[in-house]
């Protein structure tokens, strides 16, 4: 590579970024200035130097910096009850980038104070408002409906005393006269019991219990009328719609009274009076009317009040929401910075690449001349055997695919990247199992609305589902790309063949055709240019021939990749220096994977080259149940008994080749390295001999020769029987492709064929609609998802484990674009 000197450019995707582990010390005066920029640049990762203190001791924790950041917390508190309401009104901030404001932090605080008071004052004034006008709207209720009680009784009375004085013309003797008519006339008024009312509205969940506690509590004595109100009401106290029943409670007696007062406190009923004068309720009804109308045109000016400020809020919200959020960042951070001795200087420590380091020293400079400080920071680079993060520097293309490896594991710092491999052989082998091109072209389309549309929905709050499918967008496109690439290939559109690329190689043996299934096809031409001749499909030898061909391509495709994962182990170790990987993993493991189903796979293309009827599940087998026997009519090339004798006997020697040696010459290496200490330079006092002593001990602790033993006995056999697993995980390929290809089969000729068999429009667009839900369904989102989860696994089991480490850590710098809203 480049950096190491060769003459080919890097690929910056294999290896990640060269980082240093840097060290600032920084003027005081100059501090809040050079990180501000540094989070603007975003190329730094800090390191907490003060991880082993509490809060409260770090260097930014005395009394004004902790001010600030209070200051910053309730900032913070006033935005957030901005957004809610916000929110609640349904407006939304404005959508244009958020770039820093000009106003300063203490002018900003000052007015969001003011802002917050006005907004809370409006918000007292509404809710009275709304208060007191949905009391009015329940009380104009009550009238309404309490007076239909009335007047319904005052007719019902009426007509009772017409039939009473008819009665009374009635001879004594009659039986249809009352008993105790003249009683019941001769009674004085003043000795007639005088009944009391309570009128008001009650929820309609709770009416049902309302009614059977007062008939207890008032053992009987007591008469209910209600009725329903049509729409939901404005409950006063909670603002919530609630479906409410008007009511009207006659009681007898000041103790019944009471009890029922009580119960409609309990209940959560409004109480409202009423008049039993006619003219005093109309009278009453108009003057509520009218202060209704009042009241609704005063809460509609403060609404239209509200808005316009919570209007003029949303211009500006994200660009004061941002400003809060960096000057909080920028406190916390100072606060993972040690202090000096002198207390004039803070001194931080953290990781940066290598091509950065002059950008962050422009950003110091610039901080320094900007706070007018008299002294520049220092920038210098320390030297540590602490592991540095994992940086690759991606794109919105090559994100996706690196997110895709991220999931398995991070890189180890410099480790070989299998995010390049990934980009084509992820969509590929999704495609070998998805292939059909009109299902891909399907999958195009969307995925080049979501691309074109990305700026838009970018800025959108998506769902879940809709969130990853937009961050795949560029794989999904990848993936439909391969998928009509194998479609081709497969010649199948929608499981329907097609002569794209020319006529067919064969045809039939009379103009009829009627013995083409059962006697075949004949040769008539070359062989078809691209794909999958379409004769075969629907012909009697369809399934075993495509069978055959999509089993045999699975094993060369893993087999391929699998040696490329071990391929790229050596470059993994040569890369670190390591021959020892090299000579006792890389060439074992190169040797026995290519012996077995190395061979396989050029039995494989020999027979497809030499159209042999060879059986090479009899050779497999017997080259090592009985390697010396004749082939036979198994047979494919000269000397290939010889052949696979010599490539067993390899892959027998590479087993112990990979187990015994490394960790005897690891063993070897460390007694080296111990013995040469042991005849070091002399140490020069106790304290540097002690800390001889204690590395040596410490390096002598951590080699345990039985524990290295054990790990590569364990390597070794996961290896051995992972190349058969492996080998046999890739045939998911064939299995999948032909599940795929026999249910768009089985769509297309059950449904849509047969709808069109019956000539019927109707029962055609019913067929068409079937098969299109049909395909959208199964084999577009359920046939998509399991070919990707395969996919994946096929990726990080079979390809990632031959070399891939994975116990790296992310680089995640210091950077404002990176914050997120924190709710504190």
């Amino acid at each position: 590579m480049a950096r190491n000197g060769s003459c080919c450019p890097p690929m910056d995707l294999l290896r990640s970024e060269e980082m240093n582990l840097v060290q600032l010390i920084v003027p005081v005066e100059s501090a809040h200035d050079s990180i501000s920029y540094l989070g603007q640049l975003g190329l730094l990762q800090f390191k907490d130097l003060n991880a082993d203190k509490s809060p409260f001791q770090r260097t930014y924790a005395n009394q004004y910096m902790h001010l600030q950041v209070k200051r910053c917390g309730e900032m913070s508190r006033k935005l957030r009850f901005f957004r809610e309401q916000m929110i609640k009104a349904g407006l939304s901030p404005s959508t244009k980038s958020a770039l820093r404001p000009d106003i300063e932090l203490d002018d900003l605080e000052i007015k969001l104070g003011e802002l917050e008071a006005e907004l809370v004052e409006i918000n007292a004034n509404n809710e009275k408002l709304q208060r007191s006008h949905s009391e009015l709207q329940e009380f104009k209720l009550v009238l309404q409906k309490a007076g239909s009680f009335f007047s319904l009784a005052r007719s019902d009375a009426a007509a009772h005393q017409r039939e009473i004085e008819e009665t009374s013309y009635v001879g004594e003797g009659s039986m249809d006269s009352p008993l105790l008519l003249e009683q019941e006339m001769l009674t004085e008024p003043s000795k007639q019991a005088r009944l009391g009312f309570i009128s008001g509205l009650v929820p309609k969940a709770k009416a049902i219990q309302f009614e059977r506690i007062l008939f207890r509590a008032t053992r009987g004595n007591m008469f209910l009328k209600q009725s329903a109100v049509e729409q939901p009401v404005t409950d006063p106290v909670s603002g919530e719609k609630v479906e409410k029943i008007v009511f009207v409670i006659f009681y007898s007696g000041e103790r019944a009274r009471t009890k029922v007062m009580k119960i409609c406190e309990v209940f959560g009923a409004n109480r409202y009076p009423f008049p039993e004068e006619f003219s005093k309720q109309r009278k009453m009804i108009g003057e509520v009317s009218g202060r209704l109308a009042e009241l609704q045109s005063t809460v509609d000016a403060g609404i239209r009040h509200r808005d316009n400020v919570l209007t003029t809020i949303g211009y500006q919200f994200e660009q004061w929401n941002l400003l809060v959020r960096t000057e909080k960042a920028v406190y916390n951070t100072l606060n993972m910075l040690s202090i000096d001795v002198t207390r004039k200087c803070l001194v931080a420590e953290g990781w940066c690449p290598v091509f950065a380091k002059n950008q962050v020293q422009d950003a110091l400079h610039r901080a320094t001349v900007d706070s007018n400080s008299q002294v520049g920071t220092i920038f210098q680079v320390l030297y540590t055997k602490e592991a540095p993060p994992t940086y690759f520097r991606t794109n919105k293309f090559t994100t996706a695919f690196q997110e895709i490896v991220d999931a398995y594991g991070v890189a180890k710092y410099q480790e070989a990247n299998p995010g390049v491999f990934t980009i084509v052989t992820f969509p590929f082998l999704f495609a070998v199992m998805f292939g059909d091109w009109g299902h891909g072209i399907c999958l195009l389309l969307a995925s080049l609305w979501l691309i074109f549309r990305e700026r838009k929905l970018g800025s959108q709050k998506l769902g879940d589902i809709m969130e990853m499918a937009f961050g795949g967008r560029y794989v999904i496109f990848m993936m439909a790309i391969f998928s009509i690439y194998c479609g081709l290939i497969y010649n199948e559109f929608f499981s329907v063949p097609f002569n794209i690329f020319g006529p067919s190689a064969y045809a039939c043996r009379d103009s009829s055709c009627r013995d083409a299934y059962s006697t075949g096809l004949i040769k008539v031409r070359e062989a078809y240019p691209f794909g999958v001749d379409p004769v075969w499909h629907g012909s009697r030898t369809e399934l075993p021939f495509l069978n055959s061909l999509k089993m045999k391509l699975s094993i060369l495709l893993g087999v391929t990749q699998m040696n490329l994962g071990i391929i790229m182990s050596y470059f993994n170790a040569n890369f670190f220096h390591n021959p020892l990987n090299i000579w006792y993993q890389f060439v074992p493991q190169i040797i026995f994977l290519n012996s077995l189903f190395g061979y396989l796979s050029l039995l494989i293309i020999i027979k497809w080259c030499t159209g042999s009827q060879a059986d090479l599940y009899h050779v497999m087998i017997y080259m090592f149940l009985s390697p010396t026997d004749e082939l036979g009519e198994n047979k494919l090339f000269w000397g290939q008994r010889n052949v696979q004798m010599m490539l067993l006997l390899l892959a027998l020697v590479a087993v112990p080749w990979m187990l015994l040696p490394r960790p005897l010459l690891l063993k070897r290496q460390h007694d080296q390295r111990l013995q040469g200490r042991a005849y070091g330079i002399l140490a020069s006092s106790d304290a540097d001999s002690f800390d001889m002593d204690h590395d040596l001990d410490s390096e002598h602790e951590e080699f345990d020769f039985s524990e290295i033993f054990v790990h590569q006995m364990i390597h070794t056999i996961e290896f051995v029987l992972g190349a058969v697993s492996n080998t046999a995980s890739y045939l998911r390929l064939w299995a999948l492709s032909l599940a795929h290809a026999e249910l768009s089969t089985v769509f297309y000729e059950k449904v849509l064929l047969l709808a069109w068999g019956y000539n019927n429009i109707f029962i055609l667009i019913i067929g068409f609609i079937v098969f299109a839900f049909a395909t959208i369904g199964v084999l577009l989102v359920m046939e998509t998802l399991s070919a990707f989860l395969h996919a994946l696994r096929l990726h990080w089991v079979e390809f990632q484990n031959k070399f891939y480490e994975g116990d790296g850590y992310k680089f995640q710098p210091f950077s404002f674009a990176f914050l997120v809203d924190e709710d504190d």
